[in-house]
């Protein structure tokens, strides 16, 4: 028996001698790609319409291949489909609305598809005409509020949401999106608390919500003033901040689960090869290939939060109370497809057993726990270019972080202790820490750790000189609360020293290939000057009296390299070059480091040669440090505890702008046909009274 197949909007037999059949909604679009009002004819055309099931392919493949000239020639119909959409997201009947949102969703991708070299007021003009567009648009934000508001179907909510994405998303530069204008005119910002601060309805559309809420916040934001940032930056309901935090926990930790999948199916697969193998030269590359995509659009929102509304800081270190206590959902729940995790929600299963599980080596979950969790795992390979965008935001993160004073209290306070599993890049010359041996400690512990693993590992040719800027300021600000506060952190400082003083070796040993690229000087003097931190004020911090020591046994001990690098400097110093003046403050900021090694070392020198022993102990080189204390002298440095707060606007607005246009394209591109597709949707809806 002849099958009979559906394809493009046309009905065919298989056999295929007759000519295609259109299904009706074909042949009702067809009528509006005329110059001919299509209800002259029929006067129940736009009712019939709404009640036909939306091809949305067909319909964005039709406005594609128009040209400027035809598509001017059906305006009116355009702009009459437009409007009428917008009355249906009013009807009563589900169905419609379900059809119009869709419609609308087709109709703004394909003008815009059909558009993208001319400017966005001829976009308004060809949707909607520009004499009722104002109106217009007043209307359908309006519809979309109260569908998000209203007590009905989670179904719609998804739509209206997916449908604020695609027109936010449409062009690749937000900013440039005058559509946007009107929705910051008619905000829709109190219906995406609404949807953060209910249990039920952010387990189903958090994720989206958090995502738009965040694209909105950087539309024209250096330019203008966006009610969307003003609104974010006073939020304090208690219950809203939590439930953002838990959408943007729920999601990185959802990256963290599939990361260790794949680490676990990797080296499981590994290393039943390499029984059949000699050696292990094959090891770093090998964990080179274990990659997640990584999730962008969930960080910006996670950079918003914190930046610009101080009363999100709280919801950091919150501990989770909903976590397990979630039932799943009696409504139905629009499928999403599996896309990769750039701009796609948690997968809904994972959502509904518990918003957000708990990390297995951790006793809490806490958001920045999962943040640094995430950290450790994408500054791992910066040489894709995602993952460097990640990385990069995640320091810019964690430097917001540390400039706050009470972010900086539960940091360092020591009632709030954790373990926390960092991810460590595979080195062949170190063992794998087991994770059962982990302390609990502050949470600036295992900021500390982030940054001495990001020094340690990313000394390579393709040097990321800025990532390690950002990463010696981080620590500089958390130096800078300890000692304005006097906390004495118990923390293995001896890994920190040790850590920056490789950095200094690697920029002596590769100062010709870096200085090609980099000023390496403004990098060595904030290295120089954390040691000058210590030096100068670490009585103040540091956990006892034999840390101090130890900190003038690692300068002594390295001293070679603190040698090296005057050396160097005092040479680049000298010479008239570019290099004179960056070079010659670091030959001022070594002048203690330069005083403690030129008086100790003679002493130890002598100490050794009165009792006859080639090679001193660490335990007698220490007491020589502790008996001659008294007649070094230091010179006093200004500033060593100020700092230059961060400012997006001035240094970070061209890296914002490129960031937020690949996730525009990633969030256009994850909102493809089958994710608005109708069929779970006229399953709830499959009554009309």
């Amino acid at each position: 028996m002849a099958q009979t197949e559906k394809k493009g909007g046309l009905l065919r037999k298989s056999s295929a001698s007759k000519k295609p059949l259109k299904e009706k909604v074909v042949l009702m679009y067809d009528e509006i790609f005329t110059t001919e009002d299509p209800s002259k004819c029929n006067p129940r055309f736009w009712e019939e319409l709404f009640l036909m099931k939306v091809n949305l392919e067909y319909l964005e493949g039709k406005l594609e291949a128009l040209d400027g000239e035809e598509l001017m020639k059906i305006k009116d119909n355009i702009n009459c489909l437009f409007q009428h959409c917008i009355q249906a997201l009013g009807e009563e009947h589900p169905i419609r609305v379900v059809n119009a949102l869709q419609t609308l969703c087709a109709l703004i991708r394909g003008v815009h598809q059909k558009n993208k070299s001319t400017s966005g007021f001829d976009i308004i003009n060809m949707l909607v005409g520009f004499d009722k567009a104002e109106l217009c648009m007043k209307n359908l934000m309006e519809s979309l509020d109260s569908l998000l508001c209203a007590e009905g179907s989670e179904s719609l909510k998804s739509l209206c949401l997916k449908l604020l994405l695609c027109l936010v998303t449409v062009t690749d530069n937000i900013s440039q999106n005058t559509i946007l204008e009107y929705v910051m005119i008619n905000s829709i910002f109190e219906a995406i608390l609404q949807i953060l601060s209910s249990p039920l309805s952010r387990r189903e559309h958090g994720y989206d919500a958090v995502v738009l809420l965040a694209l909105l916040v950087n539309y024209r934001k250096y330019e203008s003033v966006n009610p969307y940032i003003v609104k974010l930056s006073i939020v304090d309901d208690e219950a809203t901040l939590n439930g953002m935090g838990l959408v943007i926990a729920q999601a990185l930790s959802e990256y963290n689960r599939q990361y260790k999948d794949k680490e676990e199916e990797h080296q499981s697969g590994f290393l039943s090869a390499l029984t059949n193998m000699v050696g292990s030269m094959f090891i770093a590359d090998a964990d080179e290939k274990i990659s997640v995509q990584t999730n962008e659009a969930i960080l910006l929102a996670l950079y918003e939060a914190v930046h610009l509304n101080r009363n999100f800081i709280t919801v950091l270190a919150q501990s989770h109370p909903e976590m397990g206590l979630m039932t799943t959902p009696t409504s139905p729940i629009p499928m999403t497809p599996v896309t990769p995790l750039g701009t796609t929600p948690p997968s809904s299963d994972v959502i509904s057993s518990a918003e957000l599980p708990l990390d297995a080596d951790v006793q809490t979950g806490n958001l920045l726990i999962t943040f640094l969790k995430y950290s450790s795992i994408v500054m791992q390979d910066t040489k894709d270019e995602h993952r460097l965008h990640s990385g990069k935001l995640c320091l810019i993160i964690l430097t917001c972080i540390a400039e706050d004073q009470y972010a900086n209290a539960f940091l360092h306070d020591d009632n709030m202790n954790f373990r926390v599993n960092l991810h460590r890049m595979p080195m062949r010359h170190r063992k794998k820490a087991a994770d059962k041996n982990l302390p609990c400690r502050p949470l600036v512990c295992a900021v500390l750790d982030l940054m001495v693993e990001f020094i340690v590992t990313h000394m390579m040719k393709e040097f990321p000189m800025d990532l390690y800027v950002r990463c010696i300021q981080i620590v500089h600000k958390l130096l800078c609360y300890q000692k304005k506060c006097r906390v004495r952190l118990h923390y293995t400082w001896r890994e920190l020293w040790s850590a920056l003083i490789n950095l200094l070796k690697f920029l002596m040993s590769n100062e010709t290939v870096l200085l090609a690229k980099h000023n390496i000087f403004t990098l060595a003097l904030m290295v120089v000057n954390l040691f000058n931190m210590f030096i100068t004020y670490g009585d103040t911090f540091l956990p006892t009296p034999s840390s101090y020591d130890e900190l003038y046994y690692e300068i002594i001990r390295m001293h070679q390299n603190f040698d090296n690098l005057y050396s160097m400097v005092l040479r680049l110093s000298t010479n008239a070059g570019q290099w004179k003046e960056p070079a010659s403050k670091v030959t001022h900021a070594l002048v203690n480091i330069r005083a403690i090694i030129n008086h100790f070392n003679p002493k130890i020198e002598s100490y050794a040669a009165v009792n006859h022993i080639s090679q001193l102990s660490e335990d007698q080189v220490l007491e020589v440090v502790r008996s001659n204390y008294d007649t070094l002298t230091l010179k006093l440095q200004d500033g060593l505890d100020q700092y230059e707060r961060y400012s997006e606007q001035h240094k970070e607005a061209a890296f914002f702008k490129e960031l937020v246009r690949s996730i525009s394209i990633n969030v256009r591109k994850n909102l493809a046909f089958n994710t608005l597709s109708q069929e779970l949707l006229l399953k709830e809806f499959s009554t009309i009274s």
